[in-house]
């Protein structure tokens, strides 16, 4: 098998600037590498990750090659690669990778089933595409594979859907419930990165702008609060009447997505579900509405309807956006082809909360070489999500108070009462 396929190594310079100057805001990582190095709790164990290949991703496969794992890295977007890591982690790290950034359906797969002709014991997913691939194509090789990780919410809702058709036969570890993921990666790096991308895309003031965000789960908690911060009126759609009633009493105005069409000037989706945006909505925008997504599939805006009803489509009218003119002359804008706008026209989550998503990661990596997890879909142990906030507090310089014996015996107890 060949050891990489990436665009060029003589970026491999610029790319090791840019893992280290990331791994100086990943101070939880870096304390758990420096442990593994020592350690070495992943010895003769093969690990293939199918993650956006990003420099923050490269620090966490430093952490497991440093443990003693032979590792391999393949991407799990096609737009999401940077391709300065990508060859800095092949010519200074040794790490074997396989991502180009604008890759084709057929090389993408074909990375993916490096991966697996790797023969992994445990995996790393960002959407399931790997599992998927093993349970489709390498049904021979599930028998060595000991566990999988799951690192976004796409990926857990097709894992819970194998589990609940009896198709999955492997343990896979929800690594994206973890309090210390979710809470923060999805909500503030999501947040952070999709406003990010979508002004690098358009140079748009989002003062003043009508923009709908659909979905309220954490990411899209987090993209309403920052939208709301830039001075933008901000729009939730929802079909969960709980996220619903929770966006409206954040004072947030909610509707119907179909409603909110009709005069609104950004739409971003980030539900994790497929055809949020449709034909029906993008009649009904005005002219110049921007379009972008940042689920992790693109499936979350129909771009075969919009082409569909569109007279013209102009590609490329600025990086990263698409005009699609329809036929009353409207223009839409999409942002990305409809791609993770974060990672397409940014550069991802922050490093600094990729640190904790990421030592997540590698600590349940080593958990589960110790551990045999039966067939399911797991949460990740209290004891290491509380293990990772608490380093990252310490990195932060932050003391926390601690329960005294007597409030320990208290919480312990029913007797006590008024």
């Amino acid at each position: 098998m060949s050891e990489y396929d990436v665009k060029d190594l003589k970026l491999s310079e610029l790319g090791k600037e840019r893992i280290l100057w990331a791994d100086r805001s990943m101070p939880v990582l870096k304390s758990i590498r420096d442990r593994f190095k020592n350690e070495k709790p992943l010895n003769g164990i093969r690990i293939s990750a199918c993650l956006h290949v990003t420099a923050e991703t490269a620090n966490l496969m430093r952490t497991l090659q440093e443990g003693g794992a032979d590792t391999l890295l393949c991407a799990s977007n096609p737009l999401s690669t940077q391709d300065d890591v990508a060859a800095s982690l092949v010519n200074d790290f040794n790490i074997k990778t396989f991502s180009i950034n604008g890759e084709d359906n057929d090389t993408y797969y074909s990375h993916i089933k490096s991966a697996l002709d790797h023969h992994p014991h445990i995996t790393f997913d960002d959407g399931a595409d790997l599992v998927s691939m093993l349970h489709s194509d390498y049904e021979s090789q599930i028998s060595e594979v000991k566990c999988s990780m799951e690192e976004t919410t796409t990926g857990v809702i097709r894992l819970e859907a194998m589990k609940e058709d009896g198709a999955l036969k492997i343990p896979v570890v929800a690594v994206n419930d973890a309090n210390s993921k979710h809470l923060f990666d999805n909500r503030y790096g999501t947040g952070q990165s999709t406003i990010d991308g979508i002004i690098r895309a358009t140079d748009i003031l989002l003062a003043g702008k009508k923009f709908v965000v659909g979905g309220y789960g954490m990411c899209g908690r987090g993209l309403a609060a920052r939208a709301k911060g830039m001075g933008a009126h901000v729009i939730v759609t929802e079909v969960n009447p709980l996220r619903a009633l929770e966006a409206a009493m954040d004072g947030f105005e909610v509707m119907s997505m179909i409603d909110a069409s009709k005069s609104s000037d950004i739409f971003c989706t980030v539900t994790g579900n497929t055809t949020i945006l449709g034909s029906e909505h993008f009649s009904n925008m005005k002219d110049g509405a921007i379009v972008a997504n940042s689920g992790h599939f693109n499936v979350e805006v129909d771009l075969e309807s919009l082409k569909n009803i569109s007279k013209k489509v102009n590609l490329g009218v600025r990086d990263f956006v698409d005009e699609y003119i329809l036929q009353n002359g409207n223009r839409i804008y999409v942002l990305g082809d409809g791609r993770l706008i974060n990672l397409v026209a940014a550069e991802g989550h922050p490093a600094s909360v990729m640190d904790m998503s990421f030592s997540v990661q590698a600590l349940m990596a080593e958990f589960t070489t110790q551990n045999d997890l039966d067939i399911s879909v797991h949460t990740v142990p209290k004891k290491i999500d509380e293990l990772v906030a608490k380093l990252k507090l310490d990195s932060m310089g932050i003391s926390i108070d601690t329960l005294t014996s007597k409030q320990t015996k208290y919480l312990a107890s029913w007797q006590e009462g008024t």
